[in-house]
């Protein structure tokens, strides 16, 4: 049984994404819609169980898989059009997250003190902005400086991280053009040398068009699959569902389709560019698939950005594992019908490896057990917070 089997176990890698914490409930007084993280206590009590007892005798890797701070989501800042995107705005939106939970970096700061305990943070699409070195430091200088060389802050560069042989590691909003950037390209400096974050056409969209509905419907980048949320929103929220539907294709039809005009490009050009983009979405899991069943070094691949969990074996025994979300979500589908939240981690057991006996086929990556799991938290309380 697995109980039994912990001495064997030398590493433990836990992997979580797409938490999205925010500025906090409450701004300035007000009301924050923006914020889509309410899962501090349970991320607290997660952390804290896998820095104690056995988890003690042997390393434990804690990998943010992306979208860990969501920086296109915090609102009441001084900053305005252009001037939203500059470094300093950037810092301020990082210390308004960072005060807003302070009891989720206080059980970082705990996690490594542990000598055998490491954090890495791979950057998604929501927290792009890190790439400015300043915010980088900033948020490293929250941990004591003896702990700091235990805490990893990995770029988005393209590149897979690979905490164990045959284990593979990216956000996944790679795949899309919309969310893509360039760790060297996508920063600038005016004359002055102010820096600026130039980011992809899928930021603006979040915070030009999702932020501004979510004042009115705090779930609308919540629903899935969006065609059903549509077709639900007309019939029994229709001026809102329409307006919303309007803005979409407004803002599609001047952020892309000008934007590739002025590169003189032809009406072909332009439709086969935006039939790319809507391909890229829409065959997402069947690129991550061909990935990893075509490629012998990839035992699993785990990623998140999508918000939907998923654990999933091919035939020739390889794993792909979408990590989820720690925010709200809601489903139409049938077969996927809920409200809420799954508190979803992917866990890698990394065992000692087994001699090689007569008679007994060991295979490359036996040594690893992986699973997607949901953390349930713990609670003496007969009651917990309803929030809907």
């Amino acid at each position: 049984m697995k109980f039994l089997q912990k001495n064997n176990i030398k590493k433990t890698i836990l992997v979580i994404s797409d938490l999205h914490l925010g500025a906090g409930l409450i701004v300035n007084k007000r009301k924050n819609f923006l914020e889509d993280f309410h899962y501090d206590k349970e991320l607290i009590e997660f952390i804290e169980y896998h820095g104690s007892m056995h988890y003690q005798e042997r390393e434990v890797e804690l990998i943010i898989n992306g979208d860990f701070l969501d920086l296109l989501a915090v609102p009441f800042v001084p900053y305005f059009d252009d001037e939203f995107w500059s470094e300093q705005a950037a810092l301020d939106k990082l210390k308004m997250i960072i005060s807003a939970h302070p009891g989720v970096f206080d059980a970082l700061r705990n996690f490594l003190t542990f000598p055998n305990n490491r954090l890495v943070y791979i950057l998604g699409n929501h927290d792009a902005e890190l790439i400015f070195e300043s915010l980088r430091e900033y948020l490293i200088d929250q941990f004591p400086k003896e702990d700091q060389s235990k805490f990893k802050i990995l770029l988005n560069a393209d590149e897979v991280y690979i905490p164990e042989e045959g284990v593979v590691l990216k956000h996944g909003h790679e795949y899309e053009l919309a969310h893509h950037y360039d760790v060297k390209n996508n920063i600038v400096a005016d004359v002055e040398g102010k820096k600026y974050f130039i980011p992809p056409w899928g930021s603006y969209y979040v915070t030009r068009v999702i932020n501004k509905f979510k004042e009115g419907r705090d779930y609308i980048n919540a629903v899935r699959p969006i065609n059903k949320f549509m077709i639900n929103g007309i019939i029994y929220d229709s001026l809102y569902t329409l307006r919303f539907g309007f803005a979409n294709i407004f803002y599609f039809l001047m952020v892309r389709f000008v934007m590739i005009f002025k590169q003189n490009k032809g009406i072909f050009e332009v439709l086969e560019h935006v039939k790319k983009e809507i391909i890229l979405f829409q065959n997402y899991e069947a690129l991550t698939e061909d990935y990893v069943t075509t490629n012998p070094e990839v035992h699993a691949l785990i990623v998140g950005h999508t918000h939907d969990p998923i654990f999933r074996e091919y035939d020739d025994g390889s794993i792909f594992i979408n990590t989820g979300t720690w925010t709200k979500m809601y489903n139409l589908d049938f077969g996927k019908n809920f409200y809420g939240a799954r508190l979803t981690f992917a866990r890698v057991d990394v065992k000692e490896k087994e001699e090689a006996e007569e008679g007994k086929v060991i295979e490359r990556f036996d040594h690893l057990d992986i699973s997607l799991n949901e953390w349930r938290g713990k609670s003496d309380l007969p009651f917990k917070e309803f929030r809907f």
